[in-house]
């Protein structure tokens, strides 16, 4: 007995045109309303259901119109425009808030004819289960990542470069631009303005996110090792190397960015050898001859002219060229004042985890006080005073006593010092140069500082109060802070008058 004839591609096409009327009757009989619109956001089909929502009655009567001179505020024709869906909103209509789904129609082609819109709930608690168990995913997810190993993935995002300038919006305008393609990229700026972040915003925006991205510092490795850390060593390669390979920053970074700081600072040989990666896209490492392929988008950044460097012979100019495809300016604080208040706010906000407890508000005395600077170290330079003045504070809010008295410190000496308007206040204070270690960690720096300033005020100073009143703080805060320092005002040079 012959068994049943094999389907044929009309049985398949007809078949799936059933199980798409089936699913779009379902989807209709079980929810609130249901809108058709066409490739012009014109409704084509509205059901009864929600006609009556939106007191229309007759259905038949709004065939044809643009579907906000019916439904206001209706995102239907937006999901005509992106061909995207939009799942989950929510939708006013006169009776109460309603949760929609859109999503868009299209033809064999793959192009958008219409849109499709089903009111899944009217009522808010039927959705509270499903919110509370997306809470609870998010937050195991939270966790999740936060025990697993770091990953060389993007810090930082487009977001994270506060601010809504014309400076701002330009610059974040053109790194997108860039993030698009693979060319090389150029950050040029000052020190501070915020190059690395940018590298990290252009690399998390682009096609090799989901792959490493990888930084290194021309200025802090020795000339001697930064071959070695770029392009890897081979076995023995020199008397003292190990006999297993060492991976550079390029193997690391293959299928992503390597991100390139401080380029102005790369010794010319190794210069030659990353002019080859850019054009040939290979190396060799260090003491080996086999050649590697290089899959990696290079981002650079230099606080220094490089045409200078150039014409000084310090840059080779093929290196340059080959570099600057796509070239940013990243604009110094002070070209971007607007935006003095937005950073301020991201950076207080970000010390509340380190600083619990403190001030991290700023009134508009404070404000106008850190817009009257220069700033020739930029947002590092700003970072810096504003948690100077959260640690010597022990107000609620930060006041323009709080920030002076940080500007006014052997750290702020020169142009923002200069820029103040109260520097005549504390000409008087010494002001020693504070060396630090490179490496020393953050907060024993912040500390050894803290002692410094205190130490010098108390010395400038005939009692405890007008330490206290030099520096912006309450005489029973500098007392604490000197018993927590284990500082003797006698040590530190104070007058022997009464406080």
């Amino acid at each position: 007995m012959a068994g049943p004839a094999p389907l044929t591609l009309a049985d398949f096409e007809a078949l799936r045109g059933s199980a798409m009327q089936s699913v779009f009757k379902a989807f209709e009989k079980a929810s609130e309303g249901t809108l058709i619109v066409d490739r012009d956001a014109r409704i084509v089909w509205i059901s009864d259901k929600h006609a009556r929502r939106f007191g229309i009655a007759q259905p038949k009567g709004v065939l044809g119109r643009r579907v906000e001179e019916v439904i206001p505020n209706s995102r239907m024709r937006e999901v005509v425009r992106s061909g995207q869906p939009i799942l989950l909103d929510i939708l006013d209509s006169p009776g109460k808030p309603v949760v929609v789904t859109r999503m868009p129609l299209k033809n064999e082609q793959g192009e958008v004819v219409g849109a499709v819109g089903f009111a899944l709930f009217d009522e808010w608690t039927t959705l509270a289960p499903v919110v509370s168990r997306f809470l609870r995913m998010q937050e195991e997810l939270a966790q999740a990542r936060k025990a697993r190993p770091l990953t060389r993935q993007a810090k930082y995002s487009f977001s994270n470069f506060v601010g809504s300038s014309a400076a701002t919006l330009e610059i974040k305008r053109r790194a997108r631009r860039a993030a698009a393609t693979h060319s090389p990229v150029l950050l040029l700026g000052e020190t501070g303005t915020g190059k690395e972040l940018l590298a990290h915003a252009i690399h998390g925006a682009s096609p090799r996110a989901h792959r490493p991205f990888v930084s290194l510092s021309m200025a802090a490795i020795p000339d001697a090792l930064i071959e070695a850390e770029l392009f890897g060593v081979a076995p023995g390669a020199y008397t003292g190397a190990d006999k297993r390979d060492r991976q550079g920053k390029l193997q690391v970074a293959q299928g992503g960015t390597l991100f390139l700081d401080e380029i102005g600072d790369m010794p010319l040989p190794v210069q030659s050898k990353l002019l080859r990666v850019l054009q040939e896209k290979e190396f060799e490492a260090l003491g080996s001859n086999e050649v590697q392929r290089a899959d990696v988008r290079i981002i650079a950044a230099t606080s220094r002219k490089l045409m200078d460097l150039v014409k000084n012979g310090q840059f080779r100019a093929d290196l340059y060229y080959r570099l600057d495809v796509l070239s940013l300016a990243v604009p110094p604080l002070r070209e971007r004042m607007d935006d003095l208040e937005p950073i301020c706010e991201s950076l207080l906000e970000g010390f509340a985890e380190s600083h619990p407890g403190q001030a991290h508000e700023l009134d508009g005395d404070a404000l106008a006080v850190l817009a009257r600077q220069r700033w020739p170290g930029n947002i590092r330079e700003l970072r810096n005073v504003l948690e100077r003045s959260i640690v010597l504070s022990d107000s609620a809010v930060l006041g323009a006593a709080d920030v002076q008295a940080a500007l006014q410190t052997p750290f702020a000496a020169g142009a923002s010092m200069a820029e103040s308007t109260g520097a005549d206040l504390h000409r008087d204070l010494p002001a020693p140069p504070v060396q630090l270690p490179m490496r020393q960690a953050h907060a024993q720096a912040m500390g050894q500082f803290e002692r410094q300033l205190i130490e010098h005020a108390l010395a400038a100073s005939p009692t405890v109060s007008a330490a206290a009143k030099r520096l912006g703080i309450g005489r029973a805060t500098l007392y604490r802070k000197m018993a927590a320092l284990r500082i003797n005002r006698w040590d530190a040079g104070a007058p022997a008058s009464h406080p």
